[in-house]
């Protein structure tokens, strides 16, 4: 039987080109989303073995939406992918308060509600998880998004140690500046974009399709001895954490 993936955020950026990877790969995708025009383009763009869920995953409930798509298949691959920088006014605390929990229900709540809503169907042996956090997390400077991706490495510590005994594998990826993305959605400067690319050390910016590359070697036959592990896309610029 074909293999299935659940990719979330998989209308843009980082989560399209990762399901189109997959689709390329011979997976049957699902990729979750809010816009329905998005989500539709990116389904004609990844092919016939992508299918779409429109649903809100920070919303209590909404997952089940995705649980139905499935429709009782074992899920083989699992990305949690959905996510966003959310700004907001800090002049008050009922602002500042607003800001975190938008962060943290837009960065963590997505994938602790997705994730936990297809544990019954992870397919064991063999089940993949995989994170995408952000280079804020490991270096700062995001305020309550590099808190909330944080928060991602400390939860996928735990799906690991939880579910290796089941035979599920669960890692994060840690992006770097990666552009052909919604991140910044018109706040990149040329000088902020030359700026991260100066950073790095291979002196180029990320692109979607290299986040796709390292999730082919997690979910692929070879990574199924890494588990636990925050793995760094960043071209460099930060080092070894």
């Amino acid at each position: 039987m074909t293999r299935l993936a659940v990719v979330s955020g998989g209308g843009t950026g980082i989560g399209r080109a990762t399901a189109g990877m997959l689709a390329g790969e011979g997976y049957d995708v699902i990729i979750v989303g809010r816009r329905p025009d998005v989500l539709a383009d990116a389904v004609k763009w990844i092919g016939p073995q992508a299918t779409a869920v429109r649903a809100d995953l920070a919303e209590p409930g909404q997952a089940d939406a995705v649980v139905e798509a499935v429709a009782g298949r074992a899920v083989d691959v699992v990305i949690n992918n959905a996510g966003a920088y959310i700004g907001g006014d800090d002049s008050t605390p009922q602002g500042v308060a607003a800001r975190w929990r938008a962060n943290f229900d837009s960065n963590v709540i997505t994938a602790v509600l997705l994730t936990d809503a297809l544990l019954p169907l992870l397919r064991r042996p063999g089940g993949r998880i995989v994170l995408t956090s952000s280079i804020a997390a490991q270096r700062g400077g995001g305020g309550p998004y590099s808190a909330a991706k944080a928060a991602l490495h400390g939860y996928v510590l735990d799906l690991a140690t939880r579910l290796s005994p089941e035979g599920i594998t669960a890692n994060v990826i840690s992006p770097g500046y990666v552009t052909d993305s919604e991140f910044f959605d018109g706040r990149m400067t040329e000088e902020g974009h030359a700026q991260r690319v100066a950073a790095t050390l291979v002196k180029r910016a990320g692109v979607p399709d290299d986040i796709a590359e390292a999730v082919r070697w997690l979910v692929g036959p070879g990574g199924g001895f890494v588990t636990g592990q925050i793995i760094n896309v960043n071209g460099g610029s930060v080092l070894g954490r």
